[in-house]
C-alpha cells in the first residue's frame, strides 16, 4: 500500500502552533507522525487522503502563523522503526514510567506501563493524555467501573486496571487502535479490559463510575449525550483533545446534561475539564 507523506515546515515560536496542525492533519485521516526539527511528517494511505479536506481543515491557521507542507507519494515503509527512533520513556506525576518494549523496565516506580504505539495514538507523550494520567493518578478509582473513549493505544485503559478499577472498557473507532490496545493490554499482564471497536453507539447499555474521553472538540460534542446516559449519578466524567478556547462551548453543553465543572488541566494551550454527574 502507498502512502502520501507531507513535510511540514513551522515557522513560529509558539509549541502549540505545532499542535494545532497536528490535531488538524490528524482530523484529516493522518495516523503517523514524525517530529523534525523544523516541524513534523505526517503520513496517510494513498486511499484515504483528501487534499481539500486537509486543506479546510488547515484554513483557520493560515493567518494565525507561518506554515507550509511538500507532498509527496512514497511505497510502504517500517512504521515501527520510525515510532522507535521517536518514542522515549516518560514518566508522568512521577509515579507512572511508561516505556516501549525496547526499553530497560524501572520497577521503581509505582507503575509501569509497556506500550507497542505502531500507528496508534496515546503513549503519554502527548499534553492531552498526560493529563488525563495525572488526573487518573489523582483520583481514587479503586472498585470502580471504568469507559475509556477513544483509548488509542490502551495505556488509560490499563492504567485503570492498574489502579484497581474492577471493570475496564475501552473502545476506539479505529481498527489499528482495537488492535493496539489488545496487544499492549497483553503486554502489561492485564487481560481483563473489554475492547470494543466502533464509536458511541457501542457503548455497552450499563452505568459507569468514570469515563474518560481523550478525542476532539466536536466529537465530544457529539457524544456527551451518550456519556450522561451512561454515567451513574455522582460520576464523574474527564475529558480532553481540545483547546482552552474550546471550553465555553463544551461547558455549555456539559450543564445541559447535568455534568457540573468540578476544575481543570492545561498545558501549552491544551485543556482537560473534569465533570460531575448531579
Amino acid at each position: 500500500m502507498d502512502y502520501f507523506e507531507l513535510k511540514f515546515t513551522i515557522d513560529s515560536k509558539e509549541d502549540f502552533h505545532r499542535d494545532l496542525l497536528l490535531n488538524a492533519v490528524a482530523e484529516a485521516g493522518f495516523d503517523t507522525f514524525e517530529e523534525t526539527p523544523l516541524g513534523f511528517n505526517a503520513y496517510i494511505s494513498s486511499e484515504k487522503y483528501s487534499q481539500s479536506q486537509l486543506n479546510a481543515l488547515l484554513e483557520p491557521f493560515e493567518d494565525m502563523f507561518d506554515f507550509s507542507y511538500v507532498e509527496g507519494l512514497m511505497p510502504q515503509k517500517n512504521w515501527n522503526e520510525v515510532w522507535e527512533s521517536n518514542f522515549d520513556p516518560i514518566t508522568v506525576s512521577n509515579q507512572c514510567y511508561i516505556r516501549a518494549t525496547f526499553h530497560q523496565p524501572h520497577p521503581e516506580y509505582p507503575y509501569e506501563i509497556v506500550i507497542d504505539p505502531k500507528m496508534a495514538f496515546g503513549t503519554g507523550h502527548h499534553q492531552t493524555t498526560a493529563m488525563m494520567m495525572e488526573f487518573m493518578l489523582e483520583a481514587n478509582i479503586q472498585g470502580n467501573t471504568v469507559l475509556d473513549m477513544g483509548c488509542g493505544t490502551g495505556i488509560l485503559a490499563i492504567l485503570a486496571k492498574k489502579l484497581g478499577a474492577t471493570s475496564v472498557t475501552a473502545i476506539d473507532y479505529d481498527p489499528v487502535c482495537y488492535d493496539s490496545t489488545i496487544e499492549n493490554a497483553a503486554l502489561n499482564n492485564v487481560n481483563e479490559i473489554e475492547v470494543l471497536c466502533g464509536s458511541k453507539e457501542i457503548i455497552p447499555e450499563k452505568l459507569f463510575d468514570v469515563i474518560f474521553a481523550n478525542i476532539n472538540r466536536n466529537i465530544l460534542l457529539d457524544q456527551f449525550d451518550r456519556y450522561a446516559g451512561v454515567l451513574k449519578k455522582g460520576g464523574v466524567l474527564y475529558i480532553s483533545g481540545f483547546y482552552e478556547a474550546d471550553c465555553p462551548v463544551l461547558l455549555e453543553h456539559a450543564r445541559e446534561h447535568s455534568l457540573e465543572y468540578i476544575g481543570k488541566k492545561q498545558l501549552n494551550d491544551w485543556t482537560s475539564l473534569k465533570l460531575f454527574k448531579k
